[in-house]
């Protein structure tokens, strides 16, 4: 499986930005918190397939939101 950053940077941040209809800002905080917003997995929003369609087919959307779920931090 594909690394959260290795599918955002494949993709790029200013195109899943402008087909998300969000700010560049929003895509980098995902890659600062290494994870998808909490909507995504809420239903509220459908970001994993708009990144699966940029990727051309590359990443599936369910391959998206296992890359992109939060994992606390275990090094604690």
């Amino acid at each position: 499986m594909s690394s959260f950053k290795t599918i955002i940077s494949h993709c790029g941040v200013i195109h899943i930005a402008k087909a998300a209809k969000i700010s560049p800002r929003a895509v980098y905080k995902w890659l600062a918190r290494d994870c998808l917003p909490r909507t995504e997995f809420t239903g509220e929003t459908n970001y994993s397939e708009i990144i699966s369609d940029l990727s051309g087919g590359t990443y599936s959307p369910d391959e998206v939101r296992a890359a992109g779920r939060y994992q606390p931090n275990q090094a604690a």
